[in-house]
């Protein structure tokens, strides 16, 4: 691993303490992917970070170390997303722990990092929040490897979401043990295309995301989906 690397594009997704008055904090970097360094002195009264180091702000950070476990040495913020609020704040901690956990250390994800930037736009705006959870959900499964496979599917048949093959089986009948795992072809090719203008298209793919999410992450609940209960 590098011993040091200076001025990297970076965005925080986790902070937690460290010793008296120290925090390690997973950041989410343009080339560099997750990236956990130990922030020394930041949760002292007057240290200088505790205002820089926020999430959902664009920074620019420096670090160095020979494990896998950092040393931060110099973090500014170099631009302000605004401030998210409310259901968009729940949103976006949702988007930071999905990634903290589904991410794996020093692994780049560039494209990813441009729709991260993306999805806290389109958190920040408003304007259609569910729909940016959902295109950033399927992206973030394509860019680790579990890219739902969309490009077979038939409108008018019904599919059942088969998780450990990974794959849509289509069926004629569908058992009622087994109505979660079922959906529509044209609401599959709705997701594909990122289209979710109706209520039907908006359920079938939160249902299909937390189906693939949840696979992924072993039934291990997510923290922050707590806050929307």
């Amino acid at each position: 691993m590098e011993y040091r690397v200076d001025t990297q594009a970076a965005y925080i997704l986790h902070l937690r303490p460290y010793l008296e008055t120290s925090a390690i904090v997973d950041f989410f970097t343009l080339n560099n992917g997750r990236v956990s360094a130990v922030v020394k002195g930041i949760r002292r009264p007057r240290s200088k970070l505790k205002g820089v180091l926020q999430p959902f702000v664009p920074l620019q950070i420096s670090w160095q170390g020979k494990q896998e476990l950092k040393t931060l040495i110099h973090a500014e913020a170099v631009g302000l997303n605004g401030i998210l609020q409310g259901n968009a704040l729940m949103c976006g901690l949702y988007v930071n722990e999905l990634m903290q956990r589904q991410l794996s250390p020093f692994d780049p994800h560039p494209k990813l990092y441009v729709y991260y930037q993306y999805v806290l736009n389109e958190l920040l705006s408003g304007e259609d929040i569910q729909g940016a959870l959902r295109t950033f959900e399927r992206r973030l499964l394509s860019e680790t490897g579990f890219g739902l496979p969309l490009s077979d599917i038939q409108p008018l048949d019904v599919y059942l979401f088969n998780m450990e093959q990974w794959c849509f089986e289509r069926v004629s009948q569908v058992p009622d043990p087994l109505r979660r795992f079922a959906f529509r072809g044209q609401d599959l090719l709705a997701i594909a295309a990122d289209c979710y203008d109706t209520p039907a298209q908006q359920q079938a793919a939160k249902r299909l995301m937390r189906l693939a999410i949840d696979h992924l992450l072993a039934d291990r609940p997510l923290r922050s989906r707590a806050l929307f209960q």
